[in-house]
């Protein structure tokens, strides 16, 4: 998704559009302000409340342990560093929205 699709979905209703100056700013500020929560661990509900059966979803950080993969071209076994990922849970309204 970018500004300019963001600015045209809300220019439907003049009264009640946005710029597509103003959709950047704003999908930037969400950018950040997500990234800066994840960073210290927060999770962050979007269109609900605090449960992520509600609104649009949840994103959340999850630990992945260290283990051992594979190479797929060489068979070779290699060790994969244990790290941090993101994780985003549909709410309950995405998920009938889609189905």
């Amino acid at each position: 998704m970018d500004a300019e699709y963001v600015a045209s979905e809300t220019e439907r209703d003049p009264r009640e559009g946005l710029s597509e100056e103003d959709a950047k700013r704003a999908l930037e500020a969400f950018i950040n302000t997500t990234t800066k929560a994840l960073k210290k661990g927060d999770r962050i509900s979007v269109g609900g409340e605090e449960d992520e059966d509600e609104g649009f979803g949840t994103f959340s950080i999850s630990k992945r342990s260290a283990r051992t993969g594979r190479n797929p071209q060489t068979g070779k076994e290699i060790q994969i560093a244990a790290k941090k990922v993101v994780k985003f849970k549909a709410g309950a309204e995405l998920s009938k929205a889609v189905n």
